[in-house]
């Protein structure tokens, strides 16, 4: 039979394609070194499976790629819940290894130098978000390295100087998030890599002065050495790194001015110096920056006016220079241009004049943060613009008229966050009848009317913002009664009324808030983490301090009540035990009468509890010792007696919190409980002996008495008829005739009772 031409072709055409297949399937076929490390490295770490002894060849393993030899060139298992230590001897044998991630897992132990070395080939690596410790090797591990990511571990000591001499090809070098200490290596583009385009240095124990040398990195874009311990000023040539993008600093003691230099980095989008010492005037020409998008100065010593030339950065989306020394008027500062302002902060500072006009036009506003000035007039109706106008922060100022500003804001339907404190002076609360047709306010979880004197009572009105968390309207003379229905808002966790004039008793209702008896459901809870603020704020009244300001985050607020400073009276409630969730109970400065609820021993979250200086009696419930979260405890100034109950956490405190109760005993006050002291508790031991031993006699006394009554009754009456014939005979003539005049009488009343139809 004769073959046709075509089907040889076809024959050989297939023999080629299988060749080829097999060809293929043996170049890409893992090396059994390859494979024998990668097994001994999963050995030495606990994880969920990988699924590894599914295939001979490992170049099919999950997370590993292979070169067309079969050198593995890419292990790559972020986030895989590995735990165990980091093995040199297993990874180390991956010469080819071009790409190494590890990130998001647990794994400890230190990165030997022998281990480095023998990855000579590597690229990129990442070890991030581990456990791993140590110092560094004394080098990086190769000429090829692009990319070393080592933050967030517990790595420590200096960084070599010798670590950085290979790296000629570096251009990411993030070590955030350690303990390392020494100097900041800034002149890392001196030595080794000009292509380095991050630089992080961030959250270390990093101090002195930086060193000149970043000028050198002429691709740096972005430099980050913030929350260390670095000072002096900041090195002149860092204005030659033109391509940056980001300077981040916060969180250190740089001081000097902000030169008029950094007019050169014309690519600045982020200028964050937080936190710092920096005095001295902004540059005029700062607005050549035409890039910035958040500048955060906040925190600093700066002086003198705001450039207009600021007005000039047209992509600025957050402007903070809060707590500063700056002036001049701002309503004459001209913020229209302003188009993508979402955050404007300049509290604390020395500004004069009106609530900018200008600013209405910068409809992209979330959050105004101008506490702290010496800003005049009211609020206009104009301020409704800010459509999306969550935070509003106008308090400690010379504004007036606050029943005018809480009509118009009330109609701000995106606002969460309200805080006027320390504005309006002497004022009256909006009253109810102020308030007419009360429906505004239906997002607001945070209102802040602190010292202002403010007059009247808490309105009915409050009683409809069913999403408000925090209530503080501490610092006035408000009067009257608690009112119950603050009991009622079912998400109020946070109320502080403190330093008033309110009056009457605690009121029982308060006793039942919802979000301090129950734990809020997930979807309340999934609200609550969403729910952040623009800014973070202070529940002081000005502070320059930091350590003042508080989370941005609604859950860092700790749940509390705080009436302290009233004239309130009568019992704490025992009902108050049903706060289960509440953190600060704080009660001082009151009239508070009767003992301390045992009850209060529920409350297994307190942290502070303050009842001093009220009129308690009695003794300190022994409940209490089992308080095992107290931060705070202050009993002081009341009539309270007996012993202090013996607890660590009690014996804690210091002496103050339990003085002024002249018959209390025991540490941490220094008259002792026992004998010598004859105090009250052993005077109540006496007492209780005495009872105990009346209660032990008393039925023998009336056993005895009766039985002694029985026999003189019996013998003085029954001796005697027995003995005296006579009087024997007067006495049953006597009961004869009661026994006949009783039989006549009963007769007589049966026959009346027979005649009747």
């Amino acid at each position: 039979m004769q073959v046709q031409p075509y089907n040889l072709m076809a024959h050989a055409f297939l023999l080629f394609l299988l060749f080829s297949c097999i060809t293929s399937t043996n170049i890409h076929a893992c090396k059994h070194t390859e494979r024998s490390s990668l097994l001994s490295f999963a050995s030495t770490v606990s994880s969920p499976p990988l699924n590894w002894t599914t295939s001979l060849d490992c170049c099919r393993w999950k997370g590993i790629t292979c070169n067309q030899d079969g050198w593995v060139t890419h292990l790559l298992l972020p986030s895989k819940g590995l735990k165990g230590g980091l093995s040199p001897s297993s990874l180390g044998n991956l010469t080819h290894l071009t790409h190494l991630n590890l990130s998001h897992n647990l794994l400890y132990g230190s990165l030997e130098t022998q281990f480095f070395l023998s990855l000579n080939r590597l690229e990129f690596l990442d070890l991030s978000y581990n456990l791993l410790s140590g110092e560094l090797p004394f080098s990086l591990p190769s000429r090829n390295i692009q990319t070393v990511d080592l933050s967030s571990n517990h790595f420590h000591g200096a960084i070599p100087s010798s670590f950085f001499q290979q790296a000629s090809n570096l251009t990411s070098f993030n070590v955030s998030n350690n303990t390392f200490i020494g100097y900041v290596p800034s002149s890392i583009c001196l030595h080794s890599s000009p292509f380095l385009r991050l630089l992080d240095f961030s959250s270390n124990l990093f101090n002195g002065n930086l060193a000149p040398g970043l000028g050198k990195c002429s691709e740096l874009q972005v430099f980050r050495a913030g929350h260390n311990n670095l000072s002096g000023l900041l090195p002149e040539d860092i204005y030659n790194a033109t391509k940056l993008e980001e300077i981040a600093l916060p969180l250190n003691s740089l001081h000097g001015a902000i030169s008029d230099k950094i007019v050169n980095l014309t690519n600045l989008a982020i200028l964050d110096f937080y936190i710092n010492q920096l005095s001295g005037e902004l540059p005029l020409n700062l607005g050549k920056l035409s890039k910035l998008k958040f500048v955060t100065l906040d925190f600093n010593l700066l002086e003198g006016a705001l450039p207009p030339s600021l007005m000039n950065c047209t992509n600025l989306v957050e402007l903070r220079l809060g707590t500063n020394y700056l002036e001049g008027n701002i309503s004459m500062l001209d913020f229209s241009r302003l188009n993508q302002l979402a955050k404007l902060d300049l509290r604390v500072n020395n500004f004069t004049g009106t609530f900018p006009v200008s600013l209405y036009s910068c409809r992209s506003l979330k959050a105004i943060r101008l506490t702290g000035n010496n800003l005049v007039g009211q609020i206009q109706a104009q301020i409704l613009s800010f459509k999306s106008l969550s935070y509003l922060s106008l308090g400690f100022n010379q504004f007036t008229n606050l029943t005018g500003a809480m009509k118009i804001l009330m109609h701000c339907k995106s606002l969460h966050a309200l805080m006027l404190s320390g504005s309006f002076k002497g004022e009256g609360m909006p009253t109810d009848d102020d308030m007419v047709d009360f429906d505004g306010f239906q997002n607001l979880r945070v209102l802040c009317l602190v010292d202002s004197r403010l007059t009247g009572q808490l309105p009915m009105w409050l009683s409809k913002l069913q999403n408000l968390k925090i209530l503080l309207l501490s610092g006035n003379e408000i009067t009257g009664p608690i009112p119950s229905w603050l009991g009622t808002l079912p998400r109020l966790f946070y109320i502080k009324l403190s330093e008033n004039r309110f009056s009457g008793e605690f009121p029982k209702q308060l006793c039942r808030l919802p979000r301090l008896v129950y734990k809020p459901n997930i979807t309340s809870q999934v609200d609550d983490t969403s729910n952040e603020f623009e800014l973070p704020f202070y529940f002081h009244t000005l502070a320059r301090n930091p350590n003042y300001y508080l989370s941005s985050k609604i859950s860092s607020y700790p749940a509390t009540i705080d009436l302290s400073n009233n004239n309130i009276v009568g019992d704490i409630p025992i009902e108050v035990g049903q706060l289960q969730l509440l953190r600060g109970l704080v009660l001082h400065s009151n009239n508070f009468s009767g003992v301390i609820p045992d009850q209060i021993s529920n409350l297994k979250n307190l942290e502070v509890l303050n009842l001093s200086m009220n009129h308690l009696s009695g003794i300190i419930p022994s409940s209490l010792a089992s308080l095992s979260f107290l931060k705070e405890f202050n009993v002081s100034y009341n009539n309270l007696q007996g012993p202090i109950p013996t607890s660590t956490q009690l014996q804690s405190f210091n002496a103050s919190a339990f003085e002024g109760n002249p018959k209390l005993c025991g540490a941490p006050l220094p008259n002792k409980c026992g004998r010598p002291n004859k105090g009250i508790d052993e005077d109540n031991k006496k007492n209780n002996k005495d009872m105990d031993n009346g209660l032990h006699q008393l039925p023998w006394f009336y056993i005895s008495s009766i039985v002694l009554g029985f026999i003189v009754g019996f013998w003085g009456i029954c001796g005697s008829l027995i003995i005296n014939k006579t009087w024997r005979n007067a006495y049953f003539r006597f009961i004869y005739n009661v026994q006949d005049r009783l039989y006549v009488m009963i007769t007589v009343r049966i026959n009346m009772i027979k005649r009747k139809p």
